[in-house]
């Protein structure tokens, strides 16, 4: 099982890393989009595997239209259509302006699921399971996930600490792992994932620590600021980790498939990321650390 997920890392890293650094903004959105469909896919089986069955197409349409949504507030906010001294009140004004905006998005997907419900042939029966698994994929994997798109487009230093979610998120899972194994005695949470330790949780915040303190040589930013966010990061992302493992254990089932060799599914590989890039966004945007 180790050498097919060192394999398989070694193989997605580089490609990865590659697409963050140097591809363009509409390319990582491509990929942000593929990756959320691979994920909502995952999660519709989960939901199946517990007779709720997803409005598939739909969920998947709106979730597209988001990433492309957020593709355009990241190229305003490159092209400096809207600055404000207040970023949460600049980040509703793009977020809401012009057509296929991200609030235009849920409007949209509501009125969908709406139309859907009311004309479905399936048994009254399934129409609220239905709602709520299509809901809760697009709130819990697409809207989150899509602000790796945000992130990555900032003109200062937005590749860089995309990357830095990333590393710290690897970092954490693959200290994480190897700490649980070798010293882990008593379990995090074990009603959700009996194998997870306490001892594997510090040492996967040890491993983010770790890489904010390379990073620090890398880039400009007080060391301060990368150590917050390294936790704040870690921290996300591990109940990231175990909010996935509840939906597994919800569904019975061990992995959220087996597309990634030694990792289990595109779902299992992200889970902490799912949370981790949208608190590392809203830190650089509220907190301002000043990237150089």
């Amino acid at each position: 099982m180790t050498w097919k997920r060192v394999a398989t890392a070694l193989v997605l890293i580089p490609v990865v890393v590659g697409l963050v650094l140097f591809a363009p903004t509409w390319v990582v959105a491509v990929a942000t989009a593929m990756v959320t469909v691979l994920a909502l896919w995952e999660y519709f089986a989960l939901g199946e595997a517990i007779g709720h069955r997803a409005y598939r197409a739909w969920t998947i349409i709106c979730a597209l239209l988001i990433i492309f949504a957020q593709w355009r507030v990241a190229q305003n906010e490159v092209n400096g259509l809207f600055k404000s001294e207040y970023p949460i009140s600049s980040d509703f004004y793009l977020l809401s302006r012009g057509p296929f905006t991200l609030v235009d998005t849920l409007i949209l997907y509501v009125l969908g699921l709406t139309i859907l419900t009311l004309l479905t042939r399936r048994p009254l029966v399934e129409s609220l399971p239905a709602a709520g698994i299509s809901s809760s994929s697009l709130l819990l994997i697409a809207l989150p996930l899509s602000f790796a798109v945000r992130l990555q487009a900032k003109s200062i230093g937005g590749p860089i600490m995309l990357l830095f979610a990333l590393v710290i998120t690897w970092a954490g899972d693959t200290t994480a792992y190897f700490a649980g194994r070798a010293i882990g005695k008593h379990p995090l949470a074990p009603h959700i994932s009996p194998k997870k330790t306490w001892e594997g949780s510090v040492g996967s915040m040890v491993g983010s620590l770790v890489v904010a303190w390379g990073f620090h040589y890398w880039i400009r930013i007080p060391i301060g600021h990368l150590v917050v966010m390294a936790v704040i990061g870690n921290v996300a992302g591990q109940m990231g980790d175990l909010l996935e493992s509840a939906y597994k254990r919800s569904a019975g089932v061990k992995d959220s498939g087996g597309l990634l060799p030694g990792h289990g599914g595109v779902l299992d590989r992200i889970d902490a990321l799912i949370l981790c890039i949208p608190v590392i966004w809203y830190y650089v945007v509220l907190v301002n650390p000043g990237i150089n």
